[in-house]
């Protein structure tokens, strides 16, 4: 029975035990008949030299030795130096594994298959990918990083180190006057500045000549480090952009805000954001044009006492102090520092407006240059109660109420758009 079942053609049994055209190998039995045990006994040789074959093969490739194949059937390698032949996979980028010889070995040999023509979209994901293996850390770069803060001192030194001469031509270091003006200066007048002295007050108005260049990268620094001060901001921001708005310039630009006081304004700022003793007043101050109803544009308030301090230096009204210290510089930025501190405190015990600012700034002209030391004072007594932790001239600011309207909507007046104020009484101009 078992031999009739094995050897019928039409039966059940054999017609379920029927296999497919080269189920055990290419070249054992015709095609369409069922290799008996015979048959399978023959094959069986030729199939081992194949499998011997790919085995040789797979060594040559790999330039290993038998213990490749432990490795290749899936079992765990004997030792970390036969992994290694696993592990320099790893280090393959994907374009190189088509090349590989041990991987077109096995593709060969398992579906005769060859490379084709490769998509753009995986010509892509190769590239992307190999650009990640071989991007390397960045040490030391300041690319992604905030600009750093600059000092004043370091900005001050950008501006002694570069060619000022076209600018230099343009200055005007002292008010000609002619006839009894220039007798009663002479008789009456504050005295003339010490000639070591000349060269540092040149520098001074030639920085007020220049404008703000946003090419430059000392330009820019000094302008985000005004900016991070004030705010308290750790970000960078844009040299053009609404923002500079909510500082107190009119626009967008604050280059358009320096007329009649250049770069010169923006150092003063400068100062008083950086220096420590002065960092307070300056947020004082900055807080207190954001109130509600006495809001004023900080900025712009700022570049007319810069407009007052250069007037003064050039009528020599601050000659008297800078030969005393026998300094320029540190006369003027003090003299800016006090007469801004002098400014804030008549607005906020006076109950200003900006209604009132062309008119509070003429004012503060006149007494500036009239006691430039007084105002000095004040600032040393301010700044020694502040160093000391007592409350400071301002007092406390409550801003309540609705919120200040923007700076570009409010009508403000500076020195320069009033009519000019006889100086009789004060320094003969």
């Amino acid at each position: 029975m078992r031999g009739g079942a094995r050897g019928g053609g039409g039966g059940k049994a054999s017609g379920s035990r029927r296999a497919s055209p080269g189920a055990f190998g290419r070249g054992c039995g015709a095609p369409g008949m069922v290799p008996g045990q015979g048959e399978v006994e023959r094959c069986r040789p030729e199939r081992e030299l194949r499998l011997g074959r790919r085995r040789l093969r797979l060594r040559s490739a790999l330039g290993r030795g038998p213990e490749v194949e432990s490795v290749s059937a899936g079992n765990p390698p004997p030792n970390d130096k036969d992994s290694s032949a696993l592990l320099a996979f790893r280090g393959i980028p994907i374009s190189e594994l088509k090349n590989h010889s041990l991987l077109r070995a096995l593709t060969t040999e398992a579906n005769g298959w060859a490379p084709g023509v490769v998509s753009p979209e995986l010509l892509r994901a190769q590239e992307e990918w190999e650009a990640v293996q071989n991007i390397q850390p960045e040490t030391g770069s300041q690319t992604d990083q905030p600009a750093q803060l600059i000092s004043f001192s370091e900005a001050l030194q950008h501006f002694q180190t570069i060619d000022l001469s076209s600018f230099k031509k343009r200055i005007q270091p002292t008010i000609r006057r002619t006839g009894l003006a220039a007798l009663r200066h002479c008789l009456f007048g504050p005295p003339k500045l010490h000639r070591g002295l000349r060269e540092e007050r040149d520098l001074v108005l030639t920085i007020a000549q220049c404008g703000l260049d946003s090419q430059d990268p000392t330009h820019g620094r000094v302008l985000k480090t005004i900016y991070k001060k004030l705010t308290g901001s750790k970000f960078d921001c844009a040299l053009h952009g609404d923002h500079w708005e909510d500082l107190g310039f009119q626009g967008a630009n604050p280059a358009t805000d320096l007329r009649g006081a250049g770069f010169l304004a923006l150092l003063h700022l400068l100062y008083l954001v950086m220096d420590s003793k002065t960092l307070l007043m300056a947020q004082e101050i900055f807080r207190l044009s954001h109130h509600h109803i006495q809001q004023f544009p900080f900025c712009l308030m700022s570049v007319n006492i810069t407009r007052i301090a250069i007037q003064a230096l050039r009528e020599e009204c601050l000659s008297r102090e800078c030969n005393r210290q026998q300094k320029v510089i540190p006369v003027v930025n003090s003299f800016y520092a006090a007469t801004f501190l002098h400014l804030a405190h008549v607005w906020k015990t006076q109950q200003k407006t900006i209604a009132d600012s062309g008119f509070v700034l003429k004012d503060l002209e006149v007494l500036a240059k009239k006691s430039p030391r007084r105002l000095l004072k004040t600032l040393e007594i301010y700044l020694a109660g502040v160093s000391k932790g007592q409350t400071s001239l301002l007092g406390a600011q409550k801003c309540r109420g609705a919120p200040a309207p923007h700076s570009k909507d409010l009508t403000f007046t500076g020195v320069c758009d009033l009519p000019p104020h006889s100086s009789e009484g004060t320094w003969p101009v």
